[in-house]
Parts: structure tokens; sequence; C-alpha cells
């Protein structure tokens, strides 16, 4: 997997100038890129570079699509249990390498270990047992006679080769929301992490390598220009990226070219509708969880609230009152509830959102950075705002939720789907009728109603307009990674 020639460090440990080094998974083989050209991995909680990662170019991506396409065939051939019991053993290894997974997820992203063991480690291998459920369960249309003398039936096949390229918020999560459906249905893979979060997907493939045959999954390191040659290869048959929807837009006219599947999973600008009826203390402290979770670094996250102009002043206090009990800065306190942000550059964006306000926004609580080392920022609520602002229309992803009010129904339909995002919003109230005729009007991939954030396997995720388009998760995730084929044989 690696080479460790040292150990970076982390607040209060000795600073060493040794990194350690990741390798690309080809074939069944670690490998450097082929010109050895390598990035550096910085660790967020302390701003200082820990590991090497490669930096894949046009030799590297070759590789890893001729792996693929050679091991689709029998991959494809083998059968749905075979599949199955594959990723069994892979959600096996999970759990029987929690603590590796754990460490190399939380030292590239700088998550807070016992929060991301509990939140999604679990999670991560329900899911990858899902779709070794879903493997076998494929449906299609009945085989019937629809024209006389003729019998016709569907199969449901494996698209192909599969280029996938995953995000920093989650490296690992997603990597699973993308190989999974994609094996479960008998296609091979080439996956990218991102260039900052690649630790955890190279040990991915150190454990998928001991139970998948060598080409069906690959892994290659790299930048923005590894992903624009994945998804410019004639080889995949399917592009699956999450990201901005600047990099979605990307993807999608790249492989129109060669009228690629795409699969985008993109931004997000979640509506968080808070009626006068409801709880307003439950209200507060779900969206501040939802909000405040991973940083906000999360395209579901409770990011933008609409409280009834009645109990805006209550719900107003009751949500920062929640805040207050929120702890970031030292990401070994077991209180600690979110980490830093991935990146300087990152960090640098947020805090613009907070600069560039409008003098009729109020900064309510943070609005700064914390500490001096790392990129740590302050859990945040912004009151005021309104719906044209900046902050209100993009997305700013990170810890800072913002507040504004509305007068009736329908203007808080209007304000909620105002925006160019359609991922996932929510409705807070404890009328009924209201609650699903909220869950009619809004224009969003997702509707929680009286909370905000859960997901299951079993239920799709994905959204519209510029969120992207393709679902992960489900059965409907599955689902995208298979092309249907029409069998008509005379009797």
């Amino acid at each position: 997997m690696s080479d460790r020639e040292g150990t970076g460090s982390r607040r209060g440990a000795v600073t060493t100038t040794e990194l350690r080094r990741l390798r690309n998974y080809i074939n069944g083989e670690f490998r450097d890129a082929a010109d050895g050209r390598t990035l550096e991995v910085v660790d967020p909680v302390t701003g200082l570079p820990y590991a090497t990662a490669p930096l894949s170019g046009p030799a590297d991506v070759d590789a890893a699509m001729a792996a693929a396409a050679a091991a689709f065939p029998a991959w494809r051939d083998a059968t749905p249990a075979a599949r199955q019991l594959a990723l069994l053993k892979i959600a096996d290894a999970f759990e029987a390498r929690a603590d590796d997974i754990l460490a190399a997820e939380c030292r590239d992203t700088g998550k807070p270990l016992e929060v991301t063991r509990q939140e999604e480690l679990g999670p991560i291998v329900e899911q990858i047992r899902f779709f070794a459920g879903a493997a076998r369960m494929l449906e299609g249309k009945a085989a019937a006679e629809y024209m006389a003398g003729l019998t016709s039936f569907v199969r449901r096949e494996p698209v192909g080769v599969c280029a996938q390229v995953a995000p920093w918020n989650y490296p690992l999560m997603m990597a699973v929301w993308k190989f999974a459906p994609a094996l479960a249905a008998g296609n091979t893979v080439v996956l990218k992490p991102s260039d900052t979060t690649p630790a955890s997907t190279v040990l991915l493939a150190e454990i998928l390598g001991g139970v998948l045959p060598a080409g069906v999954f690959n892994v290659i390191c790299g930048d923005r220009d590894t992903g624009r040659l994945m998804t410019e290869h004639p080889v995949p048959a399917m592009v699956s990226i999450t990201g901005s929807v600047r990099a979605g837009m990307e993807v999608a006219a790249s492989a129109a070219k060669d009228v690629k599947r795409v699969h985008l999973e993109l931004g997000g600008k979640a509506p968080c509708v808070v009626f006068e009826d409801a709880d307003l203390t439950a209200a507060a402290e779900g969206i501040r969880d939802a909000g405040f979770f991973n940083a906000g670094q999360d395209c579901t996250a409770a990011c933008r609230v609409l409280v009834h102009e009645s109990v805006h002043e209550a719900f107003v206090d009751a949500l920062l009152k929640a805040t207050a009990e929120v702890k970031t800065g030292d990401v070994e306190d077991p209180d600690c509830f979110y980490g830093p942000l991935n990146n300087a550059g990152h960090l640098a964006k947020v805090a613009g959102f907070i600069d560039r306000l409008p003098a009729h926004a109020r900064v309510e609580t943070g609005g700064h950075r914390v500490g001096e080392e790392g990129f740590f920022y302050a859990p945040t609520v912004v009151t005021g705002v309104q719906q044209d602002d900046e902050i209100v229309q993009n997305e700013v992803f990170g810890p800072v939720i913002t507040v504004q009010t509305f007068g009736d129904e329908a203007q808080a339909v209007e304000y909620a789907n105002g925006v160019e995002y359609a991922l996932a919003s929510s409705v807070w109230t404890k009328d009924h009728g209201r609650a699903m005729r909220m869950s009619k009007a809004l224009e969003f991939g997702c509707v929680w109603i009286n909370t905000h954030i859960p997901l299951v396997g079993e239920m799709p995720h994905g959204g519209f307009k510029k969120s992207g388009y393709g679902k992960d998760l489900s059965a409907y995730g599955l689902e995208d990674y298979t092309r249907v084929k029409h069998v008509m044989t005379a009797l």
C-alpha cells in the first residue's frame, strides 16, 4: 500500500520531515506513477504535509483502464452469487481493519476519530452488505408474448469499465457508494480519490485486492488533470463523479464526445423550512447537528434555514443556544464535534463568504478562524439574510448556517426552490397535511420531515437541477450501473 518513510506529526508530536509514500493500485499491484511524479498530502489539523501520492499521468491511466478492460469479461460473467460473496468478504474485511481505515480517513480529513467511527464506518459496512444482496435482486419485466408467436424478455447487464472520481469531504464513504453498486452489477472500476485525501482509498485497494481478481478494482491518485484524463479516455463506458458543479459540467461535456454514460452527484444548498407550529428546540438541535457535522462539508448540510416570521426570534435563540454546545479545534477531544476544513484554499473560500456579507446580514456567532494552525473555522450562524444574497444562493460548504424569514407557505416554497441546487431539504412542522404538501412542492431529491440528514442504503440519494443526476444507494443506484437489453425469440 505505502512505504512509511516517517510519521509526520500532529499537534504536540515531534515534527519530522519524512513523509509516508502512497502508491497507485493497478492490475493487482501497487505502483508509483510511471514518470515518478508525486503530490504532497497535507494534514488539515496541522497544515503540514505528511505523505506523498502519485501524480498519475497518461501512462498510468492507460494501464489502469487496460487492466479494468481485461478483467471485465470474467467479472461480468461471474454469477450474482459470486459477486455477492466477494462484497460480503469486503464488508467483513472492513470490520476487521476498522482501526486502520479510521486512522487513514481521519489523518487525511481531520475528522474526529470516534465521531467518524460511529457515524460513517458502520453505515459504510452496511451499505456494502446492502449492495451484496442487491446483486442478486435485479428486476425487469416478465417474459411474455407481446406479439403473437414471439417471446420477449429483458436482460440487465453491466455497462463495462467505470471511471469514478470521489471527493474529499467523505473520501471513503463516497468511494463505497461508487464501487459497491458498480461491482455488484458486474462492472470493473478505475477509481480516483481527491488529491487531498488519497490515503483511505489506497488502503481500500489493499483490502479489495485481497478479495477481487486482479484488474477488477484499480486506484489511481492524481489531480484534476488526472481526472480529466480518466473521463476523456476511450475505454470507460460510464463516468461517475461526486464533486462541484463546475467539475460535473466539465465531466458531462467531456463524456458527451464519446456518448459515455454520466452519473453526477454535485452541490447542494439544502433549505430547512421551520413552520410556526414546529418544536423549535428539536428543530434547532436537529439543524445544528446536520449543519455543522463534518464542518458543514456536506452537500446535504442543513445550511439554509427558512423560519416563519412569527417564531424567528425564538428559533434563533434556540439555534444559538444549541450552537454554543458545538466544539471544534482539538480532534483528540472526545467532545469535539467536527474537525478542520479540508485545505487552506477552502478555508479562505468559507471565510470569504463571511467577509463579503451585505450590511443587512448579521453574524450572531462564529465567523472566524479557530487557532493559528490547521484549517479550523468556528460554528457560525448568520441572520438577516435575503433571498438574493450570495451566501443564500451559493454553496458555502462550511460550518455556516443562515437564517431568513418567510410569511406563508407559498413564500416558503418559493424561497426554498429559489436556488440552482436541488439535492436535499427538510420541513419542520406538526401539521401532517402541510408536511405532505411541502414534500410535493419542494423540488429536491430528498425531503426530510422533522429530521435532516439520515440516510439508509435502501433509499435513493441524488438530486435535480445543478445538483446532478443519477442515484446513489438503493436498487436505483445499482440500476444506474446496468444497461437494459430487449431479447425477442420466435416460438
